[in-house]
């Protein structure tokens, strides 16, 4: 699993959403975690984060959202040096396959459909983790 000290980026729009993903990270034993309601607020934490020389080491996204929506974050995210390898999940209600396979070719670590219940939460990020590290 990811360190205690990994900072996460935890981005939706609705509060109660990040309190639960926060609250399974937290069960996961990461405590380093940040909150954005939007990709438009995330955007310049993600930016900081990067150039002060400790990033994020995991980014936990909404899709749906008002002003940047999850796909467009993780899509800039990936434009960014110290975005290309960065492990990113997208939480969302969307299903469609049309979506997932946006997402993927837009380099989105893994996909998490809600609802969702914290122990399938933290099987998709222990995923993420030993697919971003293998030797991990």
């Amino acid at each position: 699993m990811f360190a205690p000290t990994t900072k996460v980026l935890v981005v939706d729009d609705f509060k109660t959403m990040r309190k639960i993903v926060m609250g399974a990270l937290q069960q996961g034993g990461l405590t380093q975690v940040t909150e954005a309601d939007d990709g438009a607020t995330a955007w310049p934490l993600f930016e900081d984060a990067a150039a002060s020389g400790a990033p994020y080491g995991l980014i936990v996204s909404d899709w749906n959202m008002p002003k940047m929506q999850g796909i467009e974050l993780l899509k800039k995210v990936r434009a960014h040096p110290a975005g290309k390898a960065l492990p990113f999940v997208l939480v969302t209600a969307e299903a469609e396959q049309k979506n997932i396979v946006e997402a993927v070719q837009a380099g989105v670590s893994n996909y998490i459909v809600k609802p969702f219940t914290p122990a399938t939460f933290l099987e998709k990020i222990q995923a993420v983790y030993k697919r971003h590290n293998p030797n991990g």
